[in-house]
């Protein structure tokens, strides 16, 4: 026997492995033919969404023409911005028997608001009252000051917002938030940074009606000084407040009253403090991240949302965290009372301060909230 004969005796057997050699190949064969189905299902599948998105971002219009915007960045949600639950402790009225109760008014013990449906209404002892109604068919109960189809040095005012009275009740100073879009539009007026708001005065003596600012980027909620030297002015796109004086020595002049607001300001209120409440729907967070600050600065984002979905869509997305800011009468932060989910107060307008309470309105919110001072 030769030495390489010995060793091929010597070589261990392998085992035999008994198969079904009529099934393996096919089994093969099968699992080879489901990953090309697969793979061809999945591949149509990302056609089939791909060529429509694609064919919708070029072939449709945006409704907004967003310009870029520059944002400092936000103030850091702490000392008397720490995020806390204290709206949460508010107690919800009439509920579902408003819709979108804005801004609030007392006068004595009955309250009054005006609702997202063309109302004013009176509350009072539980019961709800339409004491005037806009829009559609006649308006009962009101007597025009101003026609919306009057223009204003050549421009019609489109989206009366907020006003604010004189003791006297001669003067009104209020916000024309936009010439192009309308209070149903809030949400392309805010993404696309449009900058034709104004500021106007009227005089219900002489019935002249002068602009004082212009320019502004969604000018929202104003408010007069208690001394009536100045009118604050929320212009909500930007978060921030601008002052302008109507009387003293600084009359006809205006300036930065606070800016880099941690959230995008609404209505205006006096505290009993002798500062001023702020409501705020939507923050800027601070650690986190904000939506708006995101898009400000990439046009080109939001025109592609409103290509692709409709505003109430996109509010879907938007964080239901309320914010209410005291400011001091020189616009220091003096507290903030939240509620981080909106589980109680969403979508807040205005918080109004009335015998111990603050009262919380909401441009979408079917009811009015009601907030005790002392148990925060």
């Amino acid at each position: 026997m030769s030495e390489a004969d010995g060793l091929r005796q010597r070589r261990p057997l392998r085992p035999q492995v008994v198969t079904d050699d009529g099934q393996a190949p096919e089994a093969k064969d099968g699992s080879t033919f489901s990953g090309r189905v697969f793979r061809v299902t999945f591949l149509m599948l990302a056609v089939s969404l791909t060529v429509p998105l694609l064919g919708a971002m070029v072939l449709l219009e945006s409704p907004i023409d967003p310009q870029p915007l520059s944002f400092k960045e936000p103030p850091f949600l702490l000392g008397v911005l720490n995020p806390n639950t204290k709206l949460q402790q508010a107690k919800r009225l009439y509920e579902n028997q408003l819709i979108g109760p804005e801004s609030i008014a007392h006068i004595g013990d009955a309250m009054f608001t005006g609702t997202a449906d063309g109302r004013v209404v009176k509350l009072e002892n539980g019961e709800v009252e339409t004491i005037a109604r806009f829009g559609a068919g006649p308006c009962s109960e009101v007597k025009m000051l101003l026609s919306s189809e009057t223009p204003i040095e050549g421009k019609k005012i489109s989206f009366v917002n907020d006003l604010t009275i004189t003791r006297d009740g001669r003067k009104i100073y209020f916000t024309d938030s936009s010439s192009k879009w309308q209070r149903r539009d809030y949400l392309l007026l805010i993404m696309e940074g449009t900058d034709d708001g104004r500021l106007l005065e009227y005089d219900t003596v002489t019935k002249e009606v002068k602009v004082l600012m212009d320019q502004l980027r969604f000018p929202n909620g104003v408010q007069l000084s208690p001394a009536e030297d100045f009118v604050l002015v929320a212009e909500t796109t930007m978060a921030r407040i601008r002052r302008f004086y109507v009387s003293g020595l600084m009359k006809g002049g205006a300036d930065m009253f606070v800016e880099n607001l941690p959230g995008f300001p609404d209505n205006i209120r006096p505290s009993s403090s002798g500062g001023y409440w702020v409501g705020m729907a939507t923050i800027r967070s601070n650690p986190g991240f904000s939506m708006l600050d995101f898009l400000s600065e990439r046009p080109w984002i939001k025109k592609i949302i409103f290509k692709l979905f409709s505003q109430e869509t996109v509010m879907k997305f938007v964080p239901r965290y309320s914010l209410v800011l005291e400011l001091s009468n020189s616009g220091a932060f003096q507290r903030s009372l939240h509620d981080p989910n909106g589980l109680v107060a969403s979508y807040v307008s205005e918080a109004h301060e009335h015998d111990g309470h603050l009262y919380l309105g909401s441009f979408r919110s079917p009811f009015l909230c009601r907030l005790s001072l002392d148990s925060v």
